[in-house]
């Protein structure tokens, strides 16, 4: 608590001293008509939420105009929201596994599964975007959500027909989606990208942590102690405070039963080798294995590059997004502990020049409380460190098909040269054209946020 109250006397010192920070975690309003020329075109709609007590309200802004609607009150919609983002967030397999082996059993729970969801989905869009259906066209969708709406996936949410009735396919087939922590951190994302270096490379990906002593990539377990050790005893030689740090971010992160075990995550390394091989030899750099390490995650190097891309675990703590950080090597070759973790005050002290950072394959946690203030946070820390868009993940996200979408997504920008969310939207479209990929647990979770152009 000490400890909290000092960080909040020296935020108020950098906020009277930085006013580029200023700028970006508490940005001057924007008026209408700076919103509408600064932040929007004739493609594209702004939809800002604010939840109250007693009703809450969408403002829909157009180039042209801005309309305002009346919704139900914040308790209404976030336990629609709760609904929705727990029935979009749980593997469709994960009933079946866990009650029985039998298939016909298991095929029945997926589709009761698959019915709950989709009338949450429903439930929700109608709150949400019913009032304005007749307005959305087939335009881009910059959405400045509240509460809990900042965890919910815009994309898996049901177009509406003109009468409010008549689910159509998810708003991901005609929209593009971007996410922002409001409509003037975009102006100040696009002030920013006037100081951008421009990059000589391609892409960075640092993938494949090693989080365990029981990693197989040890070249020898004769000397290393229990095979099961957990997260807090491997740092408390290193570093006693982060384990306190730690436990406690994973207590209100609603992760305290996990024992705060980091499980490898094999994917991501074929997903870096899918992603990578898209760029030129020449132009690319692949850090996996011990060597995705802190030191690798910070080097000024990586300002050289046009994307950067992280595959691994992301520890996002809702309640103090200043414990919030990025999981890399806890480990060397010798066995020796390290500091893997990347706070988001480091994150915040970055120098990138890249168009796109993406968190893929993150863990976020949530805690019962679901607020957007952790995700938030570490965005802006990308936000800050220079980077106009960061793509991030809503809930822990399935290893394998992960790969197979990030594999689509880059493919979009590096060889289609597609815009980021262009590419995003007709990735999380392919995927769900396929049966076996369709689950919006499987596409949904990614959601860019930041400067759509």
């Amino acid at each position: 608590e000490n400890l909290r109250t000092e960080l909040q006397q020296v935020e108020t010192q950098i906020r009277q001293t930085s006013p580029r920070y200023a700028a970006l975690t508490q940005p001057q309003p924007l008026t209408l008509a700076e919103i509408q020329t600064q932040a929007l075109d004739a493609d594209t709609l702004l939809l800002e939420y604010a939840l109250g007590k007693d009703r809450s309200y969408l403002w829909l802004v157009t180039t042209t105009a801005i309309k305002s609607y009346e919704l139900p009150k914040r308790t209404e919609i976030e336990a629609a929201a709760r609904e929705f983002y727990l029935s979009v967030s749980q593997s469709p397999q994960a009933s079946a596994n866990d009650v029985t082996a039998k298939r016909e059993i298991g095929s029945t729970l997926r589709q009761q599964a698959q019915a709950r969801s989709e009338q949450a989905a429903a439930r929700l869009s109608r709150m949400l975007l019913a009032p304005a259906a007749t307005l959305l066209g087939k335009k881009r969708l910059l959405i400045v959500a509240d509460g809990a709406l900042q965890f919910v996936p815009f994309a898996a949410l049901p177009e509406l027909s003109s009468e409010g009735g008549g689910a159509k396919p998810p708003l991901i087939v005609e929209h593009e989606i971007v996410s922002l922590p409001s409509a003037s951190t975009l102006a100040v994302l696009k002030r920013k990208a006037g100081e951008h270096k421009a990059t000589t490379k391609t892409l960075a990906v640092l993938a494949d942590p090693v989080f365990e002593r029981a990693d197989e990539r040890f070249k020898t377990h004769a000397s290393q102690p229990d095979a099961h050790i957990n997260m807090l005893n491997t740092l408390e030689d290193k570093s006693r405070d982060l384990g306190v740090i730690a436990e406690k971010s994973a207590r209100e992160s609603g992760l305290a039963e996990m024992d705060l075990r980091i499980p490898r995550l094999p994917a991501t390394r074929r997903e870096a080798d899918a992603i990578s091989a898209l760029a030129p030899p020449h132009a690319r750099l692949k850090v996996l294995d011990f060597a995705a390490n802190r030191g690798a995650a910070t080097d000024p190097a990586l300002a050289d590059y046009r994307f950067v891309h992280f595959a691994t675990h992301g520890f996002i703590n809702s309640q103090h997004p200043e414990l919030s950080g990025i999981m890399f090597s806890m480990f060397n070759e010798q066995g020796q502990a390290q500091d893997g973790f990347l706070r988001t005050h480091e994150v915040f002290n970055l120098k990138l020049n890249a168009d796109v950072v993406v968190l893929s394959a993150c863990q976020t946690g949530l805690g019962k409380e679901v607020k957007g203030e952790g995700l938030v946070g570490l965005t802006r820390g990308f936000m800050y460190a220079g980077v106009p868009r960061v793509v991030v993940s809503l809930w822990s996200v399935n290893d394998e098909v992960t790969a197979e979408l990030m594999t689509r997504f880059y493919k979009g920008m590096l060889t289609d040269k597609l815009r980021p969310a262009q590419a995003l939207q007709a990735a999380q479209a392919s995927m769900l054209r396929e049966p076996r990929y369709s689950a919006p647990f499987y596409w949904a979770a990614f959601t860019l946020q930041g400067e759509w152009r």
